[in-house]
């Protein structure tokens, strides 16, 4: 049976399960791409294959784009993604769990891509990918960034690969006519950097101070706070400890704060648990269903 021929059994066998675990509380009689009662995209049931349509290069990274016939995302909105054909570790072995990638951007065309880094066998079968050939994706799950108050500067802060989101934020902020917006990421290197052309005029920080600010990300932004002469506030997405200095700095300065966990996540539906994280005010947050993206005020610390 070919991978397109299995659809159908597919959507059947996890359709409902899945759509009950990533909104639980909206109305199940939404069909996808509407929005349940917690403003959100639904995805529809069951995971779609995908037609891949180019894979470029992006310095140390690669931009995988796939042709997507599903509902548009928000930004900061994750897919579950698996190679169709070769997913896993050997014709006696089990497969690779799908990885969670937050959707880069959205073309007219209607095209999905994904920034990807090879850091391991599930990730280095999605760098190989080639025109041609197919992608399961289960999309959109989880909750994306709100919009800014009108008037205020919006401030994005990505570092590595995950400048992701903030891309498709940019784009979309872009696309309604706002002008203040600053885009400030951060890199391990030259060759990461490259990953800054994805978001036109970024400021760019590089641990090694090959390109751009020599130092940390946030640095700059402290400086873009303490200099801004109209209210700010901050969307990020990158590593832990990123994100954590840019929870803490906001929280000194009393700047609102959304922050995109995607790092942590691992089933995608919220089973198992292994990407909640400690929320203020007691209890957990599970990100791929409370978040990805969560008010910054609302957590203790990110891990």
């Amino acid at each position: 049976m070919s991978a397109r021929e299995r659809t159908g059994q597919d959507r059947e066998r996890t359709g409902q399960e899945l759509a009950e675990r990533h909104d639980a509380g909206a109305d199940g009689e939404l069909a996808g791409g509407e929005r349940g009662q917690h403003d959100r995209v639904l995805a529809p049931f069951g995971r779609r294959l995908l037609r891949v349509t180019r894979n470029e290069p992006l310095g140390a990274y690669r931009m995988l784009w796939a042709a997507d016939d599903g509902p548009e995302p928000d930004p900061g909105q994750f897919a579950m993604i698996a190679a169709a054909e070769r997913w896993g570790a050997g014709v006696d072995e089990r497969p690779h769990l799908p990885r969670a990638f937050s959707v880069a951007r959205r073309s007219a065309e209607g095209e999905s891509a994904f920034l990807l880094e090879d850091v391991g066998p599930g990730t280095r079968r999605l760098c190989e990918l080639r025109s041609g050939e197919d992608l399961w994706a289960l999309s959109p799950l989880g909750r994306g960034f709100s919009a800014a108050p009108a008037g205020q500067l919006t401030i994005l802060v990505g570092g590595g690969v995950g400048i992701a989101p903030l891309a498709m934020l940019q784009d979309r902020l872009s696309g309604a006519g706002s002008d203040r917006c600053v885009a400030l990421l951060g890199f391990r290197d030259a060759a990461h950097a490259q990953g800054a052309s994805l978001m036109p005029g970024a400021q760019v920080a590089t641990d090694d101070g090959s390109v751009g600010h020599h130092g940390l990300v946030t640095e700059l932004l402290e400086r873009h706070l303490r200099e801004s002469s109209v209210p700010a506030v901050v969307r990020a997405c990158g590593p832990p400890p990123m994100l954590e200095a840019v929870r803490a700095l906001c929280a000194r300065m009393e700047v609102p704060a959304e922050l995109a966990l995607e790092a942590g996540m691992a089933c995608g539906y919220g089973s198992c648990f292994g990407c909640a994280v400690p929320r203020r005010d007691g209890g957990f947050l599970r990100v791929c269903l409370d978040g990805p993206v969560l008010d910054a005020a609302e957590l203790e610390q990110v891990r």
